[in-house]
C-alpha cells in the first residue's frame, strides 16, 4: 500500500490533534525551548537553546535517545510564523535528520495541530518507508497528546535550559 492510500502524503507521516487550547498558548508552548525535553517523544535533556528561540536560525542544543544510547545534537528554526508555523530541522545525527512541520489552526475555542515529518535529508529519506512512517506517526500522537498537556498547564514544570548565541 503506497503513502497516499494509508492517509500520508508521498514521503511523509503526517498527524492532527485537535488541542482544547489558543494558536496563541500553544506557540507560546512552541517557543519555550524546555518544553521540548517533554512534549517530543525520545527528546532526553535540552542542553541549552539559543537567545531568540524560535527565530529562523535559532538552535535548541538536545540530547535524544534511549536507556544508555543517547546523541546530541541540534534542532534548527526553519521558518516561524507565530502563532500559525513552526518548520524546525531536527537532528540526531548518525542516525538522520527530520523536517518537522507544525500548523496551528484555530477552529472555535480549539485548535488543529497537524504536525508534519519528512526525511530531512536524501540518506534519511532512504530510511523513510510505511513502517517508519507508521512509527513516526504513532511517535508524533503521542508527542502531540503531551503538547496539549503543557498547553492545559497539565505538564511537569521544567527549569530553562542556558541561553547561547548560536553554535
Amino acid at each position: 500500500m503506497t503513502d497516499a492510500l494509508r492517509g500520508y502524503p508521498s514521503g511523509m507521516a503526517q498527524t492532527e490533534r485537535l488541542i482544547p487550547a489558543s494558536p496563541d498558548r500553544l506557540f507560546a508552548v512552541l517557543s519555550d525551548p524546555a518544553s521540548y525535553a517533554h512534549w517530543v517523544v525520545g527528546s532526553d535533556t535540552i542542553r541549552a537553546a539559543d537567545r531568540g528561540w524560535p527565530a529562523v536560525g535559532a538552535k535548541i542544543h538536545h540530547r535524544v535517545g534511549w536507556g544508555p544510547l543517547k546523541l546530541d545534537d541540534t534542532t534548527e528554526v526553519l521558518a516561524a510564523d507565530a502563532p500559525r508555523h513552526l518548520r524546525l530541522k531536527a537532528r540526531a545525527r548518525p542516525l538522520g535528520t527530520a523536517h518537522v512541520d507544525l500548523r496551528l489552526e484555530a477552529q472555535g475555542g480549539s485548535t488543529l495541530v497537524t504536525m508534519t515529518e519528512d526525511a530531512g535529508d536524501p540518506l534519511t529519506r532512504l530510511a523513510f518507508n510505511p513502517l517508519t512512517h507508521h512509527l513516526v506517526h504513532r511517535r508524533n500522537v503521542e508527542s502531540l497528546r503531551r503538547l496539549e498537556e503543557l498547553a492545559l498547564g497539565r505538564g511537569p514544570a521544567t527549569p530553562d535550559p542556558p541561553r547561547s548565541d548560536g553554535d
